[in-house]
């Protein structure tokens, strides 16, 4: 084999890699959770504890956002300082502990996605969760704008922080 065409197929490799690894529907790596109050506009907010966020559901109505920049390719950073990337299925929420997986369910058509909590808003009164536009499209209701859902804490944090929710199992 000609080594020439090893050395371009080495270097070829090694530029892809990090870009398919960044092309995951979810990002993650967040070290610990974010727990800490915050105000916007004048109004303060308190996030859950961990614990509280486990047994957390709620229903209410759910809106996209966009935070595109260049023709959607340059995106804005989430609250836990993460690029916001076109592919994503990412939210946010005033009050959960960032980050957290949650079950996101459509229920005017039935659809559910598990959905990455990283970011904080809608800051609009009566909105109790932000979707990127592909979440929103996999719940079919991006043209509409809003739609009620239901949320369901399945997990906060990433990787060695992360904690479940526990089932209870009863038998009768």
């Amino acid at each position: 084999m000609n080594p020439l065409v090893s050395v371009r197929s080495t270097v070829v490799a090694a530029l892809l890699i990090p870009l398919f690894a960044s092309c995951s529907s979810r990002p993650g790596g967040h070290h610990g959770y974010m727990t800490r109050s915050y105000t916007v506009r004048g109004q303060s907010y308190s996030p859950m504890s961990v614990d509280e966020a486990l047994h957390f559901e709620e229903t209410g109505t759910c809106s996209w956002y966009n935070e595109s920049k260049f023709f959607g390719l340059k995106r804005g950073n989430t609250s836990l300082g993460e690029k916001v990337m076109p592919w994503h299925l990412t939210g946010a929420h005033k009050t959960l502990p960032l980050p957290c997986l949650v079950k996101v369910t459509n229920l005017e058509n039935g659809r559910s996605l598990r959905v990455r909590i990283n970011d904080r808003g809608p800051f609009i009164a009566n909105r109790h969760l932000d979707l990127t536009p592909r979440a929103a499209k996999k719940l079919g209701f991006y043209d509409q704008g809003l739609t009620s859902t239901r949320i369901e804490v399945l997990s906060v944090g990433d990787g060695s922080y992360r904690r479940k929710k526990k089932r209870s199992w009863f038998f009768f």
